[in-house]
């Protein structure tokens, strides 16, 4: 009886002993072009074992590549594609380049450069001044949310500043009303009215009074 640990290494377990074993009695044909050919039907029978690569770029490419490791960087045929170096493989992928916010500011997004940058293209009208609105009134409230405390204008304004480079300055602004730019106000008068009317309807409610009287 033959066990596991007497046989050879899978090197991609993924695609089982028989495909390996596939690989490695390629090796052993005498002339290249028989390998090539018996390496062409070995790839064939790895797409059908694998078919999740097929939804991938390049999937025949990866699939040379997969045949490569099986024979142990060890395969003299004429692939299709060059076949990776043991560096290559066993480098690491390079480290992402993630966008940086300017200064402490990464709390505001990527998003709020990215329409600082459409509302310093755009001309002077209303349409800029709209989008300028929009801008403050998403860092007011991301500032709050990221920092749990309230924030004056002139904060804002001075931030906004800083992350359009002077580009947009409305520490001095006066032609848009500040009460349409923020949410807070408006807010807390909806919370105030809400509550009035909650304390309104729990006071005409008989069973309100009734369980008073219990209680006394």
């Amino acid at each position: 009886m033959e066990y596991n640990t007497d046989r050879t290494q899978l090197h991609m377990p993924e695609y089982g002993r028989i495909i390996q074993q596939l690989v490695e009695r390629c090796k052993t044909l005498e002339t290249k072009e028989e390998r090539t050919e018996m390496s062409h039907g070995i790839v064939d029978l790895m797409g059908q074992r694998n078919p999740s690569l097929r939804d991938e770029d390049n999937y025949k490419h990866k699939l040379w590549d997969h045949i490569y490791i099986l024979a142990n960087h060890d395969l003299d045929v004429d692939s299709p594609y060059p076949f990776p170096t043991e560096d290559e493989l066993k480098s690491k992928p390079k480290q992402m380049e993630y966008p940086q916010l300017q200064g402490d500011f990464k709390f505001y997004g990527k998003s709020i450069l990215q329409l600082i940058e459409k509302a310093i293209e755009l001309e002077e009208g209303d349409e800029k001044e709209a989008l300028i609105e929009v801008i403050a009134n998403n860092m007011k409230k991301s500032y709050n949310i990221y920092n749990k405390e309230h924030v004056t204008d002139d904060v804002i304004f001075r931030h906004l500043k800083e992350l359009s480079e002077n580009r947009l300055d409305l520490t001095t602004i006066e032609a848009l009303e500040k009460s349409k730019i923020y949410y807070s106000s408006t807010s807390n008068s909806t919370n105030t009215n809400k509550r009035n009317r909650y304390q309104k309807s729990n006071n005409n409610n008989p069973r309100n009074y009734q369980n008073k009287n219990r209680r006394k």
